[in-house]
């Protein structure tokens, strides 16, 4: 065996989950990604999606990335760089940017690719990123790969971000890098604070809002918008595969900053530009969502119902305020038998463990979509507090 590999083969972890009937990941799913899918020829109930706007499977978002498949065919062949930009983009990065309220928009082909090629370019060798300590992995791995002092503040303490303010060198750039919505804990950034910290010492801010687009804000503008500080805000990124049911990401700024990233950010210009089905779904999907804010309160009350049963039932919950509901565990492997015994009683969630987080901090990842009923939530609650009293969990 070559030593790569005998390296490698000591990584056990999946086979001992696996041997002991508890493995959660890669599970088959073969429907639509809707409230209910279809896993092993059973009917489950979703939990586990991140299409907070229930788009996901909506015809007319369908029928819009079938035309323009027939019209563009089903890829680029080559990065926005070269020959890879289609009228269809620059369509919905202007759309982007009247809907989020920027001035320029540049389109990526992954969220995470947003995060990795922006973060990691935009400051130099004397300049200065501070993050969250929380913050999205694509955030941490583009301030791996930046040059710059990297400053980590402890998660949502603004006291702890001024400290860490106030020990850069007041003449070179500071960017403030956070999520608008923690993916895991389902908590919220304090962006009006980040902003009011940001002029104090002449920083500039980014929010990562995947998950606070279609849940927070006018139109589902996000986080930003609901707190009424996107113009103080100097980047804000987005993606397509949440709420907008599709592929892809975006940043949104000023035309001075579009303008760098263009001609510098590596996973930008050194990858084919995502597929017209996939900007065409993004584009109908922004649409629906300003014409039917509907779904956005309907997302709110069966969240606030939800949260309500969950602390009712004495479960663990965080400070969660949004429809990412995190169930602690605090335990790998119980929290994939958890994870394993609400699928056999129909119910799909997500497990979340370490590295994703701290050993003692392992949780079940709840999330609703705008498409769930209150029927389906209340059947979800039953479930989990079957499967949780069985693990003496709650009481």
């Amino acid at each position: 065996m070559k030593l790569l590999q005998a390296k490698l083969s000591k990584y056990t972890t999946p086979q001992e989950a696996k041997a002991a009937g508890i493995y959660p990941y890669f599970r088959a799913i073969s429907s639509e990604q809707d409230p209910e899918v279809i896993m092993d020829g059973k009917k489950v109930l979703m939990f586990g999606s991140n299409c907070y706007s229930g788009l996901v499977n909506d015809p007319r978002i369908k029928e819009a990335a079938i035309e323009a498949t027939r019209k563009y065919g089903t890829g680029c062949a080559g990065s926005p760089f070269l020959n890879g930009t289609l009228d269809l983009h620059k369509e919905l990065e202007a759309r982007i940017a009247e809907y989020i309220g920027k001035e320029d928009v540049m389109i990526y082909s992954t969220g995470f690719e947003v995060n990795l090629g922006v973060v990691s370019c935009l400051t130099g060798r004397e300049d200065y990123i501070l993050w969250d300590e929380q913050d999205h992995a694509s955030i941490i791995e583009g301030r791996r790969l930046s040059f710059s002092q990297s400053l980590k503040y402890k998660h949502n303490d603004m006291e702890s971000l001024e400290k860490q303010l106030q020990k850069c060198d007041p003449d070179r750039v500071k960017l403030i890098v956070t999520d608008g919505v923690f993916s895991m804990e389902g908590d919220v950034a304090n962006v009006t604070r980040i902003v009011e910290l940001a002029k104090k010492y002449n920083a500039s801010v980014m929010v990562d809002e995947a998950h606070g687009i279609g849940v927070f804000g006018n139109g589902g503008r996000g986080v930003c918008d609901h707190f009424g500080v996107t113009k103080d805000v100097d980047l804000i990124m987005g993606t397509f595969s949440k709420s907008f049911a599709s592929l892809g990401g975006f940043i949104a700024t000023d035309k001075e900053i579009t303008n760098y990233l263009r001609h510098h950010s590596r996973s930008y210009i050194f990858t084919a530009s995502i597929t017209p089905a996939s900007t065409a779904a993004a584009l109908k999907a922004m649409e629906i969502m300003q014409a039917e804010p509907e779904r956005q309160e309907h997302l709110w009350e069966i969240t606030n119902y939800a949260l309500e049963g969950f602390r009712n039932m004495g479960c663990e919950i965080g400070n969660t305020s949004t429809p990412i509901i995190p169930l602690y565990i605090r335990d790998n492997f119980k929290t994939f038998a958890i994870t394993r015994d609400l699928q056999n009683e129909g119910i799909f969630v997500n497990p979340v463990v370490s590295p994703a987080v701290a050993p003692h901090d392992t949780l079940i990842r709840f999330s609703l979509m705008a498409t769930h009923t209150k029927d389906q939530v209340t059947i979800a609650l039953e479930k989990i507090q079957k499967v949780f009293r069985a693990h003496n969990l709650i009481p």
